[in-house]
């Protein structure tokens, strides 16, 4: 169209050159000013449309996508005064790709893309405090072996933390009964039946007065 409007005015101005009549000079000159008012209109949207436009390419990127993680089969731990080792066996870890985190009362391990796969070996609250900047990750061609390096030096009896049920509470603004009582509810809770029988028959025997009771002196 932008160029239709050039080769209109170029003939129109041709043909005012030559002609002699004022009429007709009046006409084409009218005329060669409308052509001339579209023709600027049009070059702002010529320019524009010789910009070009962006490339759209096939190629996407995938959305963020929360992974999924499969539980360990089986892992094994060993220790000694200060340290612990966890042994994840497992064949085809990228020690490039493992991810691992410790903080001084857990620690989280992440094995992806094995065998198409990811693994994680986590434990939120540990049995006691360790040194994070201390731990590591060994990879190996079977397994991978987690090394927990211990705040202080000693024996751990499980992994986990676990509550010692068997200390009473002593709180010194509680009564002294209460904490005895729930150390007592705790092993009959967690005792076998023979254990139960012996504290239910213990607490009988006291009530009814057949036997002294073993915690009057802490009344």
């Amino acid at each position: 169209m932008p160029q239709d409007l050039a080769l209109d005015l170029e003939e129109l101005r041709h043909l005012h050159s030559i002609v002699k009549r004022p009429r007709t000079l009046s006409l084409l000159s009218s005329e060669i000013r409308i052509l001339e008012k579209l023709s600027s209109s049009e070059e702002p949207s010529a320019q524009a449309s010789q910009i070009p436009a962006p490339i759209t390419t096939g190629t996407k990127v995938a959305p963020s996508v929360a992974l999924n993680y499969a539980a360990l089969a089986s892992f094994s731990w060993d220790q000694d005064s200060d340290k612990v080792k966890i042994y994840v066996l497992m064949e085809g870890i990228d020690e490039d790709k493992v991810e691992s985190e410790f903080k001084s009362m857990s620690f989280d391990v992440k094995f992806h893309d094995v065998q198409g796969k990811n693994y994680r070996c986590a434990i939120s609250k540990l049995h006691k405090e360790i040194v994070p900047e201390k731990c590591k990750v060994v990879v190996k061609p079977k397994r991978a072996i987690i090394t927990l390096v211990k705040a202080s030096k000693g024996n751990w009896l499980d992994l986990h933390f676990k509550e010692d049920k068997l200390k009473p509470n002593l709180d010194k603004e509680k009564d002294p009964m209460a904490g005895i009582m729930d150390m007592m509810r705790n092993m009959y809770e967690d005792g076998d039946e023979e254990m139960k029988k012996t504290i239910a028959k213990a607490w009988t025997d006291a009530r009814s007065g057949k036997t002294a009771d073993p915690l009057s002196s802490y009344r």
